[in-house]
């Protein structure tokens, strides 16, 4: 593991994104808009599975919202990736990054069963009910471990 984040320490791309000023700063305002829209999208969504304006329909909702969430987690996933070239051996290291790769897996693994099992329009209200509270429950602390490591050494 050490020598595959040792060569991504070294490619041109890993040096343009910690020398790049502009280049950092940039790529740090896609992760931010990509979490923007995956959190604005989703815990919309997750409050309404939890019975939040029961009048909207969900089929409806979801169809809307679920595509900016995607296009979210995409944005903020390939934005990631660059922004961890800035440092793999120092973020592969933290505890704190690692929390926040396993609760994305996490709130990815949960959307999936959803969503590949019953669909919206399927589930159960209790498997909405679990889905969405497992979902407002991941994603902002998701938000907040990626937000703190900013500020912790380590």
């Amino acid at each position: 593991m050490e020598a595959l984040l040792t060569s991504l320490d070294e490619t041109a791309l890993a040096e343009w994104v910690r020398l790049s000023r502009w280049g950092y700063a940039a790529i740090n305002t896609l992760h931010v808009l990509g979490i923007g829209l995956l959190i604005g999208a989703i815990i919309a969504l997750d409050l309404r599975l939890l019975g939040w304006h029961k009048r909207l329909p969900l089929s409806e909702l979801g169809r809307l919202l679920q595509p900016v969430a995607v296009v979210g987690l995409l944005l903020a996933m390939a934005s990631g990736a660059l922004l961890f070239l800035a440092d793999p051996s120092g973020y592969a290291a933290m505890p704190l990054f690692l929390l926040k790769m396993t609760l994305i897996a996490l709130a990815i693994v949960n959307a999936l069963l959803l969503n590949l099992g019953p669909g919206l329009a399927n589930a159960t209200p209790r498997r909405l009910l679990v889905a969405a509270t497992l979902s407002l429950l991941s994603w902002p602390a998701v938000l907040l471990a990626g937000r703190m490591l900013a500020f912790v050494d380590g």
